[in-house]
């Protein structure tokens, strides 16, 4: 174990092989397994639990209670090497479970800048992006993918294998069964479209003829009443191209579980 700088208490289970980076401090009744790597500047609290294959980077906070690297809640799982890997700037509050993935040299992984409040569940397999925000009593199913700058309010729970794309914004208490794609707000049950997430798109620097094309994109894909196959060439044929818009078609087309509806959409099924 490295113990260089490393602030810690004698109250403390470190295991003789775990890694600890410089100037990490380590709160009384934590207890860390081996083969843990955790970075400099850390700040461990009381109570937490590291098992082993977690890694985490630099200039982390990990609330008490927290319990990472825990074997995946999955019946199919049959023992292999698997990892967490959170990354740098990364805050986990209180009672936050990360689970290993569930096939040999796969893992679960959490980026960088992320906030996982309390009592958050991320599930084996799961993939989360950069600065991705999941409030209180977030639960993610295995092989969850959670793009770039999105953000869970509390109470969400969000079934196995469904993607939610970059910059999207999911309300309170929503059961995400279907993926949402990016760039846009969703709420309502079933969960639904509900317009562009405008207000986090200008806060991270979106200029307004880029927010105007993702609202004319997603009119035609959710609000005028034509088919998916036929939205999609209308999106080709009318849209310019721009990042924005070959970010929307690929995740559209690589949902393999199908993405939600537009509520009036979603009405008109009943």
């Amino acid at each position: 174990m490295n113990v260089n700088h490393t602030k810690r208490n004698n109250l403390v289970d470190i295991h003789p092989e775990a890694t600890i980076g410089r100037d990490t401090s380590i709160g009384s009744f934590t207890f860390i397994d081996k083969d843990v790597i955790i970075g400099e500047d850390c700040w461990i609290g009381p109570n937490v639990t590291i098992l082993r294959g977690t890694r985490i980077g630099d200039r982390c906070k990990i609330y008490p209670g927290a319990v990472l690297g825990g074997l995946p809640q999955d019946l199919k799982y049959e023992g292999e090497y698997t990892t967490v890997e959170i990354g740098s700037n990364t805050t986990i509050r209180e009672y936050v479970t990360v689970n290993r993935a569930t096939k040999d040299a796969w893992k679960t992984t959490v980026g960088n800048r992320c906030l996982l409040m309390a009592y958050v569940h991320v599930a084996h397999d799961c993939q989360i992006g950069n600065q991705v925000i999941l409030a209180n009593n977030t639960n993610l199913a295995g092989h969850v993918v959670i793009q770039d700058h999105a953000i869970l309010e509390g109470l969400v729970a969000v079934q196995q294998f469904v993607k939610i794309g970059a910059h999207s914004f999911i309300a309170g208490g929503s059961l995400v069964r279907k993926s949402v794609p990016p760039y846009v707000k969703a709420a309502r049950e079933p969960l639904s479209y509900v317009g562009v997430n405008s207000v986090g798109l200008h806060r991270r620097g979106f200029k307004d003829e880029a927010i105007k094309a993702i609202q004319d994109i997603y009119r035609i894909l959710f609000v005028k009443g034509n088919n998916l196959g036929n939205s999609l060439e209308i999106v080709e044929t009318t849209i310019d191209i721009s990042p924005e818009r070959e970010a929307i078609l690929e995740f559209i087309r690589n949902a393999d579980r199908g993405i939600m509806r537009g509520f009036q959409q979603t009405n008109q099924q009943k």
